[in-house]
């Protein structure tokens, strides 16, 4: 059983029907939200073993010590089914038609297609759309590219309240799902009353957030399989396990030393914060997490890395999109590092000069099958993360 909670119904009247005696409105289309009796499992994230487990290299595997959930907002299931229906509710722009779901959407691992997405009144915005997929393992808690927003639970509002995205002021975004009758239940179930107020919108769509979590691409079966990740994937074609060698081993062992900032099974940074991968010589317009920390002058074109799980999917690439495909991207950190003064020490060579990989057409060819194999058809499919609006639009 589901329940359709009904949001609205319009009926269209005039002063010459309403005059009229026989007169019987005609109710348009309604929109409703379609929940479950019970609420999906947000707080179980049936993790596989290797995710707590590190594989004996250098740099830790495991998600262990990464979780930036926090104890006065841990993931509940009423939480997360609350923070599901703000994050699709177009109510929380000006105009009424785009929500957080408009430039993170499901179908594209929570991230957008243009190169910058679009705000309510469909100017670009600075940056291209991040991923929300394994945002919950990244231990410093900082978010958006230049790592501004100090968590996550801030950072959720910060869009609203932008006057290019959503453009929303504080007092509306409490009014305005204040004024959806369906909300005063939700608030009730997630919180013990149905008391409304930005901390708590806040407190919930950071719960939905960090219950978006990727563990069940083909690269995750193959793992689940063997002791370790160097060692061959039984479900790897031979090309796809060619590419997991280059991506986990270091350049001076042969490899391309992707595993250095995309450490763990979640492929994301173990700690080491904003890094600069060389993408320009110098930074003139966009100056990243120096923005942010202007007197650490280290960060001065240095954004946060994002998880590559289902990287396949979230093209265009890098924060501000400039490459359209992952061929684009492999060739990039395989011969068009720039010398950046901030370029990060992972992507220089003994000399202290950006590295040259010289992969072969082959060995590219490899890594992006073994890239593609990070997809996870749950994060694209599964219902406890779709819209649960119907008609919205209307």
């Amino acid at each position: 059983m589901k329940k359709a909670y009904l949001l609205s119904i319009i009926f269209i009247c005039c002063i010459s029907c309403a005059d009229d005696a026989n007169y019987v409105p005609v109710p348009q289309a309604a929109a409703v939200i379609d929940l479950p009796d019970t609420p999906y499992n947000y707080v179980n994230l049936n993790l596989p073993q290797h995710f707590f487990t590190n594989d004996g290299s250098d740099i830790p595997s495991s998600i262990n010590g990464i979780d930036n959930n926090p104890t006065d907002n841990p993931v509940t299931d009423a939480g997360a089914t609350l923070g599901r229906v703000l994050f699709y509710d177009i109510k929380l722009s000006q105009n009424n038609t785009i929500a957080c779901g408009s430039c993170h959407r499901q179908n594209l691992a929570f991230t957008d297609s243009p190169v910058h997405s679009l705000g309510f009144l469909q100017v670009p915005t600075r940056r291209h759309s991040i991923s929300l997929v394994n945002q919950r393992y990244y231990f410093r808690g900082h978010f958006f590219w230049d790592e501004r927003a100090n968590t996550l639970e801030d950072q959720v509002l910060m869009p609203m309240l932008d006057v290019n995205e959503m453009g929303l002021t504080a007092n509306e975004i409490t009014q305005r799902v204040s004024a959806r009758p369906f909300y005063g239940p939700l608030f009730q179930a997630a919180f013990g009353t149905g008391t409304i107020s930005n901390e708590r919108i806040a407190d919930a769509l950071s719960q939905f957030i960090r219950s978006i979590v990727s563990s069940q691409s083909k690269y995750d079966t193959g793992r689940a399989q063997v002791a370790n990740r160097q060692t061959a994937f039984p479900n790897f074609t031979a090309e796809e396990n060619q590419g997991k060698n280059l991506f986990m081993k270091p350049v001076n062992q042969g490899g391309a030393g992707c595993f250095q900032c995309h450490a763990t099974e979640a492929f994301v940074s173990v700690n080491s914060g904003p890094k600069n991968n060389g993408l320009d010589l110098t930074s003139t317009i966009d100056f990243g997490a120096f923005e942010t920390f202007p007197t650490n002058i280290d960060f001065k074109g240095a954004f946060k890395i994002p998880t590559l799980k289902n990287i396949a999917l979230t093209a265009p690439y890098m924060h501000d999109g400039r490459f359209s495909t992952l061929q684009q991207v492999i060739e990039h950190y395989n011969s068009g590092v720039k010398n950046h003064p901030n370029l990060s020490p992972q992507l220089k060579d003994s000399s202290g000069n950006p590295q040259q990989l010289n992969l072969t057409e082959a060995q590219k060819a490899a890594l992006l099958a073994f890239l593609r194999t990070l997809t996870d058809e749950n994060i694209l499919n599964n219902i406890k993360w779709s819209d649960p609006y119907i008609n919205q639009h209307l």
